[in-house]
């Protein structure tokens, strides 16, 4: 079935060309097999957030682009985005922090979140900006249904990066046991509509680790592992928001955006039916 999607790139602050210029790479290869029509826009204001179907949030500064968001009306409308219409949403480092529920290293007050992923996420991970890194990682995720991949690692740039320290419990409402943690903030509440209360139902989906020594050993010597020693959890995934702790963007492979471009019209398509469904 052919569609029109529009997807918005986030343009407040951080590597939002970079990720238009990969998306127009995707859709080209997608085009190859489908008639569906892409639209990709910058999004600065709610008008503009309006009219789009999916939204990626690049990475950059998240409490930059959170103040800057507020500033512009944003934040409240893409609460309702991600968390009320369930819109397809990717969040790339600074990005994943604004789409976490909780997160840490942060002072009180000092760093608003849009919320959707049941998450902790742990701020500036691996250090900082001079403690930038490069590695190639498996990503998993990419091989199923992907012809493009080939299984190949993919090369994943890590620039002040958050990881997820914690998956929540899936909860209505806010993660209040995280509330009471020190230096940690979480995202206010959002009304889900009735198309969407079953929303509980949807767990977070690891789908991918940066190998620890221990897995990278493990995997030399075939020894088992626990949860903890398999590394960092820098992929993950829950219904409709799509998390990744490295920047895909800074790169000139388009596979990760090819895949979630899929992910978004799938979503899109079951959102659209179910909306049918209602008004009948």
């Amino acid at each position: 079935m052919s569609i029109e999607i529009t997807v918005g790139v986030l343009a407040l602050q951080g590597a939002f060309h970079e990720h238009i210029k990969l998306l127009h790479q995707a859709a080209v290869q997608l085009l190859a097999n489908t008639s569906d029509s892409w639209r990709f826009v910058e999004v600065r204001t709610p008008d503009e957030l309006t009219v789009c179907d999916a939204l990626i949030i690049p990475g950059g500064e998240s409490t930059t682009l959170s103040l800057v968001a507020a500033r512009s009306g944003l934040l409240e409308p893409l609460r309702e985005f991600v968390k009320t219409d369930r819109k397809p949403t990717w969040g790339t480092c600074a990005g994943l922090i604004l789409l976490a529920e909780s997160a840490n290293r942060t002072k009180k007050g000092g760093q608003d979140l849009i919320g959707g992923l049941d998450v902790r996420v742990s701020r500036n991970y691996f250090g900082r900006q001079a403690d930038s890194f490069e590695e190639d990682v498996k990503l998993p995720f990419l091989s199923h249904g992907e012809p493009s991949s080939n299984g190949e690692a993919f090369r994943c740039v890590f620039i002040r990066a958050p990881v997820v320290e914690k998956i929540l419990p899936s909860v209505f409402g806010e993660q209040k046991e995280e509330s009471i943690r020190a230096d940690t903030v979480i995202a206010p509440a959002k009304d889900r509509d009735e198309l969407n209360q079953g929303a509980t139902d949807w767990p977070v989906e690891i789908l991918a680790n940066l190998p620890s020594r221990v897995a990278k050993a493990a995997k030399e010597t075939r020894l088992t592992m626990t949860k903890e020693e398999l590394g960092d959890i820098i992929a993950v995934r829950q219904r409709n928001v799509f998390g990744t702790s490295f920047h895909p963007e800074l790169t000139t492979d388009a596979r990760i955006h090819t895949w979630w471009l899929r992910q978004a019209k799938d979503i899109t398509l079951r959102s659209k039916h179910l909306g049918a469904r209602s008004v009948t």
